[in-house]
């Protein structure tokens, strides 16, 4: 796919990996939509980014909000040709802890977000990829990109409601990618490891070290224009499809 001129949707857009990916996009000279319910980081965001860049505020697992938001987004641009979802949420609570079981509610809230959220948007992102036109040399209408994590392979005590909701974003990347072949579309999951995102610049910095020096190598925490960049690989290479890619310096999480 070349990126230049093609319409893409960026959750999760108003900080961290959606952050670098949408700057990422709009220096390729991609047109962007960025999504989250942070007003004015996504607001900070379309000023920084220019014309080729807007901000929707937008809750991605309310079934009607996301169904018009494509709706608009096939009138105002006339095509979509990728969704790259990297909106959710990681808190951490052990089924049995010093203060009681596990709350229902908590398990539900980051399977909603982290995999109804996902999906919500992916359908609606499908059905409009589905009728762009394709152009002469043109071979792929779209891809879609998901977020899962290494937790999905290597959760840690504490992340069971995080790792079921990574490890189902897992397990829909193939048949997605095998029901969307039909219309051209490709479907591919990224699991990052340890990332620098805003919550983790947050702790003290000796504990952001000892953290990268869990990894293999390189014995740092990933940056995000990294994961913004194996986006832009994968929207690139056509023959990149079904799979889940790891990014994480090698590194296989230990139970705590």
């Amino acid at each position: 796919m070349n990126i230049t001129g093609k319409v893409f949707v960026v959750t999760g857009g108003a900080s961290g990996l959606g952050a670098a990916t949408a700057t990422y996009l709009v220096g390729k000279g991609a047109k962007v939509i960025m999504v989250d319910m942070n007003q004015a980081l996504g607001q900070e965001m379309q000023s920084r980014l220019g014309a080729n860049a807007k901000f929707v505020a937008l809750d991605v697992t309310d079934e009607l909000s996301v169904e018009q938001f494509f709706k608009e987004i096939e009138q105002e641009y006339g095509q979509l040709n990728g969704l790259i979802n990297c909106a959710g949420i990681g808190p951490s609570a052990k089924v049995l802890g010093k203060n009681g079981i596990h709350a229902l509610d908590a398990f539900q809230k980051v399977l909603n977000i982290n995999v109804t959220g996902t999906f919500n948007m992916l359908r609606f992102a499908a059905d409009v990829m589905s009728r762009y036109e394709l152009k002469a040399g043109e071979e792929e209408r779209g891809v879609i990109v998901n977020t899962a994590s290494v937790a999905a392979f290597d959760g840690q005590i504490g992340q069971t409601a995080y790792a079921a909701s990574k490890g189902a974003v897992v397990a829909m990347t193939l048949p997605l990618a095998r029901e969307l072949a039909r219309e051209c579309i490709r479907v591919m999951t990224i699991a990052p490891g340890i990332m620098e995102t805003p919550m983790l610049k947050a702790l003290p910095q000796n504990v952001q070290d000892a953290l990268g020096q869990m990894v293999p190598f390189p014995p740092r925490l990933a940056k995000p224009e990294e994961f913004a960049h194996l986006v832009g690989h994968i929207c690139e290479n056509s023959y990149l499809n079904g799979e889940v890619i790891r990014l994480d310096g090698a590194i296989r999480m230990q139970p705590k």
